[in-house]
């Protein structure tokens, strides 16, 4: 007679040899899609990281707002929700980002990476608040400028050329700090949050949403080979640096003196989105769009099925972190 224990042993057995064969299979497809577009994203890439980085949205920015508007970030779409747009998932993220930091008031936000402003102009309306853009993309700043200028916020909102990790505010300047989906941008995540911390008023508030690796085991001292060359793909096609982990953001944030930190992982809450991002560009409109974008454009079309295996493998997350500066850092 076989016993109950043995038929869980052998049940977990078949179960653990299935999830075994499944990431085998997840892994080779995404080792092909990383040989397939490997020649593609080295081609005639930019050397230096922030003119890569302004050059990848001065092309983009125009092709993306016409097939997306004017929110340039990921959507929030969590299991059992009602369908709706994109456009609704994506202020939904604007949201639940707020929410999750607990902010019921802004006097005065900062923008971090702010595209062409939507975050700002969503922000300003919600709370009848000053806001302040910046980015690296100078097409960006005058498109953000242009809509805002469009829109009657001229008085509350304005954006601007500038570098996050060196930015022309004065301490203590903004009782909002946020930094949507730019975190992945930053070589030097470490500066990167001091400034955020820098420019934050005792009591404000630190939202920093962006694209992270999976937290490594506590055997593992890196990622595996045919992780690291996926994201080496996309690094190439967007203008990233080095990627790190929720958990090492944590670290940064207390490290930098922020106090309540608290962080979510929205991996399957933002599932859909590049399914979507794909199947636009697939479109007429997506096809002609990248064509007369460009070839750094083009490479960033070629690697958004890298992203989306990232997510199937779990290897790619992506996660909120945010936090309060206190009114008095302890030293």
């Amino acid at each position: 007679m076989i016993s109950r224990s043995s038929t869980k042993s052998c049940c977990a057995a078949r179960l653990q040899k299935k999830t075994l064969l499944a990431r085998g299979r997840i892994h080779t497809y995404a080792t092909l899609l990383d040989a397939l577009v490997r020649p593609f994203t080295s081609f005639n890439k930019i050397s230096d990281l922030k003119a890569g980085i302004a050059s990848f949205y001065d092309e983009s920015s125009p092709l993306w707002e016409d097939m997306w508007g004017e929110h340039m970030h990921h959507g929030y779409y969590p299991k059992g929700s009602a369908p709706k747009s994109n456009q609704q998932a994506q202020l939904d993220m604007i949201e639940e980002s707020l929410s999750v930091a607990g902010v019921t008031e802004v006097t005065n936000m900062l923008d971090v990476g702010c595209g062409i402003g939507g975050s700002s102009r969503y922000i300003a309306k919600k709370y009848g608040c000053r806001a302040s853009g910046i980015t690296l993309s100078p097409k960006q700043a005058d498109r953000a400028n242009e809509i805002t200028n469009k829109a009657g916020l001229a008085d509350r909102a304005t954006f601007q050329v500038a570098d996050a990790l060196n930015q022309p505010f004065q301490d203590s300047t903004f009782d909002l700090v946020w930094s949507m989906e730019s975190g992945e941008h930053m070589p030097d995540k470490r500066k990167f949050v001091n400034e955020l911390a820098r420019v934050c008023t005792p009591g404000g508030n630190v939202i920093v949403v962006t694209w992270c690796h999976r937290v490594l085991q506590q055997a593992e001292s890196s990622l595996r080979p045919e992780e690291l060359s996926l994201l080496d793909r996309i690094c190439e096609a967007y203008y990233l640096p080095a990627w790190c982990s929720v958990a090492d953001y944590e670290k940064l944030f207390t490290e930098a003196g922020l106090v309540d930190v608290v962080t979510r992982d929205w991996s399957e809450e933002v599932a859909p989105f590049w399914g979507a991002v794909i199947q636009s560009a697939m479109t007429g409109q997506g096809i002609s769009g990248l064509l007369k974008a460009g070839w750094t454009t083009i490479k960033g079309a070629l690697v958004m099925p890298l992203m989306a295996q990232g997510y199937n493998m779990g290897l790619i997350k992506f996660n909120l972190i945010t936090a309060r500066k206190p009114y008095k850092i302890s030293t």
